[in-house]
């Protein structure tokens, strides 16, 4: 700001300086033969007069015409009196010699300053000398103690006109008209002082005014450095407050809120993480302790007992419960090997295909082979949309996330389904939810297992995120109405397997996919459960970019939902079937079948 003042106050001063001295270059040009031919009249108002109307006019005789000494006449007709009989002329070459000067052209000058008084009066102290007016009555004085201002303008230098005097077609000599530049550099320091005096202004009001918006402006910068320093020492949960984001300070609070949620985020998860492992490793250790503690109790017994009577016997029982915890340990460890692999990315080939039919075909055997007495049900799942499942045949409706959206099944010949996939781990994953149900429901009470092929708008990668949980399947749900409406996204097998149970609360069954969780762990130790089946289910599901989860079923017990990509649809097939669905008439899909 101070650099922008100086250049405008310097551009102004030179601006206005060239402009004053045109104008004056004009008036002298102008008016030099006006003033020339009324020298009398000019000569009566020159006393004590001063400005741009005050000339002064000499004029230097080259014809011969001498003085009383015998000198070149040098006659000055008009001189300008100041305050105190102050003085001023411009200093002129001597008599006829205009080297360096141009007749006609305005150049400046300096001023010679003196002080003129009447002879014989108390100030007269001159040597004696003429003022070269002709006038033998002023005599030249010491400046003494004049006024400083009036002695400023006397000492401004002057701006003169030399022109030939030429009388009768002779000339005469040479004549000087000048113009003092006193007003002109007052009025040039005026306007310097002002617009210093207005610059200063300037900058303390433009100081004043930018302290403040900077004040206003940082302000949300030291609420951001407070809000750090808070997230600095710990609290996370602190946000920066929010400011328009059409501004860079709003810009910059949304995106550190943003960065904030995450880390946030990320913190959490890392507390679950940590959490989580703890509690497995705590869990592992509890889990092999047992049958370890159970293998090195009965060899104890078995010890002491070997040589009393009937040891024989005792000692079949001991070898028999040690070879049950050895077998407990032998599933845990592997178990244990699976998740800790799967965890890492190992020990899974995605690349085969997979008959998921046949995989749950053969489930279906294994659990009748297991409870002969339990009904169980092989049929295909399919989406409804209707909202309506009033067909014979018809069960397992899942709630739909907007009505009349649902999954149905029916026991219809399961279609046959090819997935990519690794199909010893998806076998893994069909059997261990076989097992559930084996274990934690009545051996009488039946089962269901449908398979259908569904295509959802939603891309494999997003619904591997998902949490395992109902508002997630509802999610599935909407994107495969979607796609229903207009054939896009992906095409998916679903396999679902429901019991009548007495199924898990709906607060536990985000848990049931935890490392070790068993609803009844009595039973489950009983039965060989180790609270991993599900876990390792879960893992081998999303490693396929897939998604598991666990619903009520309608009535009571409990469902599990796998949800496995096959391929995307083409975007060819796509636009057929929509070209096709817009020409063919609207049918109502029922539960079972199109009407």
């Amino acid at each position: 700001m101070l650099v922008g003042i100086s250049v405008i106050t310097l551009s102004i001063r030179t601006l206005v300086g060239s402009y004053v001295l045109e104008r004056t270059d004009r008036q002298l040009v102008q008016q030099r033969d006006l003033v020339f031919r009324n020298i009398d009249l000019l000569s009566q108002s020159s006393s004590g007069t001063s400005g741009l109307n005050s000339y002064f006019l000499q004029i230097q005789y080259t014809d011969g015409t001498v003085d009383d000494n015998g000198n070149a006449k040098t006659v000055i007709a008009l001189l300008p009196r100041l305050k105190d009989d102050i003085v001023s002329m411009p200093s002129l070459p001597a008599n006829g010699d205009t080297s360096g000067i141009t007749l006609g052209e305005p150049f400046t000058t300096s001023a010679i300053v003196q002080r003129i008084v009447f002879p014989g009066t108390d100030e007269d102290e001159s040597d004696g000398e003429t003022d070269g007016t002709g006038s033998s009555n002023l005599l030249t004085s010491a400046l003494g103690s004049v006024d400083r201002s009036t002695l400023n303008a006397a000492r401004a230098p002057w701006r003169v006109l030399a022109m030939q005097w030429v009388e009768n077609n002779q000339v005469r000599g040479i004549v000087y008209i000048g113009l003092s530049l006193s007003d002109q550099i007052d009025t040039m320091n005026t306007l310097t002082r002002y617009c210093v005096i207005v610059g200063i202004a300037v900058m303390l009001l433009g100081g004043s005014i930018a302290t403040l918006v900077m004040q206003r402006t940082m302000a949300p910068l030291k609420r951001i450095e407070k809000t750090a320093a808070k997230i600095a020492a710990g609290d996370l949960s602190q946000r920066v407050p929010e400011a328009p984001e059409n501004t860079e300070v709003g810009s910059l609070s949304a995106s550190l809120n943003t960065m904030l949620t995450r880390i946030e985020s990320s913190f959490r998860e890392q507390e679950e993480t940590t959490a989580k492992m703890k509690r497995f490793v705590s869990d592992a250790s509890h889990e092999l302790r047992t049958p370890l503690a159970a293998i090195h109790g009965y060899a104890e017994l078995y010890t002491m007992q070997r040589d009393l009577p009937g040891a024989l016997e005792r000692a079949d029982e001991s070898i028999s419960h040690i070879e049950k915890s050895s077998a407990r340990m032998t599933v845990l460890v592997e178990d244990l090997l699976s998740l800790a692999r799967l965890d890492e990315g190992r020990g899974i080939d995605v690349t085969g295909t997979v008959n998921l039919t046949s995989v749950v075909g053969d489930a279906t055997d294994d659990l009748h082979a297991l409870d002969p007495e339990r009904g169980i049900s092989l049929g295909t799942l399919r989406l409804d949309t209707t909202g309506a499942s009033g067909e014979p045949g018809a069960s397992g409706a899942t709630p739909s996330a907007a009505p009349g959206a649902r999954l149905v099944f029916t026991e219809d010949a399961p279609p046959q389904v090819m997935v990519p996939g690794d199909a010893s781990r998806l076998r893994q994953v069909v059997t261990n939810i076989v097992g559930n149900i084996h274990r934690y429901t009545p051996a009488d009470s039946p089962a269901e297992a449908g398979v259908g092929v569904i295509a959802a708008a939603i891309d494999p990668i997003q619904l591997s995120r998902l949490p395992s949980d109902d508002q997630s399947l509802r999610r599935f749900i909407e994107a495969a109405e979607v796609a229903d409406s207009m054939p896009v996204g992906y095409r998916y097998a679903v396999i679902r397997f429901s019991d009548h149970g007495p199924g898990v609360p709906e607060e536990s069954r985000a848990q049931i996919f935890e490392r070790f969780y068993t609803a009844d762990p009595s039973r489950a130790r009983d039965k060989g459960g180790t609270g991993l089946g599900l876990a390792i289910a879960q893992s081998v599901v999303k490693a396929h970019r897939g998604f598991i989860c666990a619903t009520a079923t309608p009535g009571g017990g409990l469902t599990f939902t796998v949800v496995l990509p096959i391929e995307q649809v083409p975007p060819s097939a796509a636009v057929t079937s929509a070209a096709a669905a817009s020409v063919r008439p609207k049918r109502r899909r029922g539960a079972g079948q199109e009407m």
